[in-house]
């Protein structure tokens, strides 16, 4: 495996995309910051965040 490719694969978001790290910044801001009077949204536990994006989700790609 080329260093590229090795260093893409340890990188983190905010590396590899800082719009899309900003993005889901900015809605984990508001999501904390403001009162949601939507009955259908619901907010999901942090640990449930992390479990989906586990290396686990490998094994469905």
């Amino acid at each position: 495996m080329s260093t590229v490719s090795e260093e893409l694969l340890d990188a983190g978001l905010a590396e590899v995309d800082p719009a899309v790290a900003e993005a889901i910044n900015g809605e984990l801001n508001r999501q904390r910051g403001t009162l949601e009077m939507i009955a259908s949204e619901n907010f999901v536990p942090r640990a449930v965040l992390e479990a989906a994006g586990s290396v686990l989700t490998n094994k469905y790609a």
